[in-house]
């Protein structure tokens, strides 16, 4: 069970939306995820109230297109299938939702099944043999 955050800058709802699929299917593709597996917070930043700060590190030229995306998911993938994730990612940034592979900006961060509440205040996790 993937947690997503997706921040943009100046996208737009439709984008935005674009960019929730791109990730979304890029999961349930490459690490397989459950199709209706989908909890995702999607921020765009005005620019002005809010907004998002980058450079050029590793010579990856970025641009007011970045889009960072943050995954939460239970530890346990091999790095092939993670390098897998990203590269889908970008692939469908750019096929839904016209990000240039370049502004696509991803970190995972891996816990395990105590470190998750999918609500009414229970670890669900640990009463679950993991599949």
């Amino acid at each position: 069970m993937p947690f997503v955050r997706i921040d943009t800058l100046r996208a737009g709802p439709e984008r935005l939306a674009a960019l929730g699929r791109a990730v979304h299917d890029a999961l349930v593709e490459t690490i397989g995820v459950p199709p209706d597996d989908r909890f995702q917070v999607l921020v765009d930043h005005d620019g002005a109230s809010s907004t998002l700060r980058y450079d050029d590190y590793l010579c990856v030229h970025r641009d007011d297109g970045i889009v960072y995306v943050a995954i939460t998911l239970r530890s346990g993938r091999a790095p092939a299938r993670k390098q897998a994730l990203y590269g889908r990612i970008a692939e469908l940034a750019h096929a839904y939702a016209g990000t240039e592979p370049r502004n696509v900006f991803v970190v995972l961060t891996e816990n395990g099944p105590a470190d998750w509440s999918l609500g009414e205040g229970r670890a669900q996790y640990l009463d679950v043999p993991r599949t």
